[in-house]
């Protein structure tokens, strides 16, 4: 769940609630009564692990479409006359 900060205007109070995403905002301060104004911060969310890159989810090359995405070079023919 994630944290959501608060400031409130009466009584100059910094809140952090852990709520769900589907709870309402908080619009009154438990301390005073006065009203509160959400923060903006930033988050200290980090994707580690295997997946968060478009090379994970890279189709693996079989030896069928190997000529047709491979990026090197065909050997050169060369006819001995």
């Amino acid at each position: 769940m994630p944290l959501y900060e608060y400031d409130c205007d009466g009584c100059k109070k910094h809140l952090e609630v852990i709520q769900k995403f589907s709870d309402a905002a908080l619009v009154t301060c438990p301390e005073c009564g006065g009203s509160l104004s959400k923060r903006l911060s930033l988050t200290s969310f980090q994707l580690k692990g295997s997946g968060w890159y478009a090379t994970d989810y890279k189709k693996s090359t079989t030896s069928s479409d190997k000529g047709s995405t491979s990026t090197e070079a065909s050997p050169a023919k060369t006819s001995k006359d």
